[in-house]
């Protein structure tokens, strides 16, 4: 598929960029979509909740009262969880919400991803976007005249660049990251992706595999 590239100031260059059906214009899997989006979640939380079991909270571990005769239940310590101040039964302990997911799924899944944006016409393509000093300013600007300034946008960069990255990081709608890093999520939260155009052999480099 073909695709309209633009320049910062939102005309049309005439310049048409093909994009890889193989990557653009699949079938979306929403099954794929799902899995993984699970599974960039699971592995952002930190997982580092710890409750105090019955050998780890302070207290004297002397028996409190005889076993028999006291009309009561017996009890060897105060540590007991039956107690007041006693420790947690099967509390929750440091662990990993990650799992596996078959690379292919993970790849499938990314494409998916970008075929309903490419489907709903939500994907547009920049020539540049190169700023000579870090300025949220001409950052606005260029989103303005892209008609993108009130939308939740993801910008896709080649590489590393600093005043890109300092000019837009202020916006609370616009993520921007490298496009070797792209991932389901951040595509399907976004309403539209803005590629700078040397970013599109990178997705293709990346997505565009038998």
């Amino acid at each position: 598929m073909e695709i309209a590239v633009f320049n910062t100031q939102g005309q049309d260059t005439g310049e048409k960029i093909e994009l890889s059906d193989k990557v653009f214009a699949i079938e979306p899997s929403q099954h794929a979509i799902y899995q993984d989006v699970r599974l960039i979640m699971a592995n952002a939380r930190q997982g580092t909740h710890k409750a105090k079991e019955r050998g780890e909270v302070s207290g004297s571990t002397k028996k409190p009262f005889r076993q028999k005769g006291t009309g009561g239940a017996r009890a060897g310590h105060k540590r007991s969880p039956l107690w007041r101040h006693g420790g947690r039964v099967f509390g929750p302990r440091p662990r990993s919400y990650g799992f596996k997911l078959n690379q292919k799924l993970r790849l499938l899944a990314r494409r998916s991803a970008l075929s309903i944006k490419a489907s709903e016409n939500n994907i547009k393509i920049i020539d540049q976007l190169v700023f000579e000093n870090p300025r949220t300013k001409d950052f606005v600007g260029v989103l303005d005249r892209l008609q993108l300034n009130n939308k939740k946008v993801l910008v896709l960069i080649p590489a590393e660049n600093h005043n890109v990255y300092l000019s837009g990081r202020n916006l609370p709608k616009t993520n921007i990251m490298n496009a070797s890093d792209l991932n389901t999520y951040d595509v399907i939260n976004a309403e539209t992706i803005l590629i700078v155009k040397d970013s599109v052999a990178v997705i293709h480099s990346s997505l565009d595999k038998n």
